[in-house]
């Protein structure tokens, strides 16, 4: 008996150890293909992130925080973060509006303009940088098609496209298609009964956009504002190709800092980024704790 019980114990030792082996096999091979990914990640995100950082740190070779002291001490500096925050909220959160009210009138339309439509966004999406700033100095610039049009009907005297109207406009224009794209999905979760329902109930459509579509919606609103802002506060090529740089927003003077022909100053470029990147995880934690405020509120 005790031979037989020693056999079955060594059998199950054996197919412990076998599916132990298999395990480390499989985490094994998941890590082969992974590492790839994992490589790509550490020379693209994480190694450059320390790097700034750490120079963020750095004033004439010695670590200190003189290059924050300046920048904080700095009225153009100050600002170039006041214009490309104006610019980002501002253009973020025209984008949203117009972004769902274009979603909510096309979810009416039949499917062949429907798709025609999304097409068209898709392709407008694609449509920045350098490019766009051209064409809207084509359109809109002193000279520009729509701009002697709107002159010569008496309709304005003249447009700035290389001012803050004009630059805000470029900025809502390539919002508004990644606002649409990132919107259209969400919209799935608001049923048509509902506002069958609240007109039977005698609800306006205001009543109940506010009160039924925005709640439901207010999720992946929240989250798509985080995108905007974050692709708008980044945006370098459209705002440089228009401007040549002679706009004063934070992209074009870390550009200025670190490839610039006069004054080069990475360290103080690496302090700018990471303000930069303390002001989007403020955002992004603002958005989570509004989004959890949210859902505790509607699970209550």
């Amino acid at each position: 008996m005790s031979g037989l019980s020693l056999s079955e114990d060594s059998k199950n030792a054996l197919h412990n150890e076998s599916m132990a082996v298999k395990k480390l096999k499989k985490l094994f091979s998941y890590g082969l293909c992974l590492a790839p990914f994992m490589l790509f990640y550490l020379l693209f995100e994480v190694f450059p992130l320390v790097w700034v950082l750490v120079n963020s740190f750095v004033y004439e070779e010695e670590y200190s925080l003189e290059n924050y002291m300046e920048l904080f001490n700095s009225e153009f500096m100050t600002q170039a973060f006041e214009n490309s925050l104006y610019l980002a909220i501002v253009s973020s959160i025209i984008a949203l509006v117009l972004a769902l009210l274009f979603i909510n009138s096309i979810r009416t339309t039949n499917g062949k303009i429907k798709n025609i439509l999304i097409s068209l966004v898709n392709i407008c999406s694609n449509f920045s940088g350098v490019p766009l700033a051209f064409a809207f100095i084509i359109i809109l610039g002193v000279n520009g098609a729509v701009t002697l049009l709107l002159k010569n009907m008496g309709l304005i005297d003249g447009f700035n496209i290389y001012g803050s109207a004009g630059i805000l406009t470029i900025y809502v224009y390539f919002q508004i298609p990644i606002a649409i794209l990132l919107l259209y999905p969400a919209f799935d979760a608001v049923k048509e009964e509902w506002h069958e329902a609240a007109r039977l109930l005698g609800a306006t459509n205001c009543q109940y956009a506010r009160k039924v579509v925005i709640p439901v919606l207010a999720p992946s609103i929240f989250g798509t504002f985080v995108i905007l802002f974050a692709n708008a506060i980044g945006a370098y090529a459209s705002v440089y190709a228009l401007t040549a740089g002679n706009y004063n927003v934070v992209t074009v003077r870390i550009a200025a800092l670190v490839s610039g022909d006069i004054y080069l100053d990475p360290n103080l470029a690496a302090a700018i980024s990471v303000i930069l990147m303390v002001i989007m995880l403020i955002v992004v934690i603002l958005n989570s704790l509004i989004i959890r405020r949210y859902n505790y509120v509607k699970n209550k």
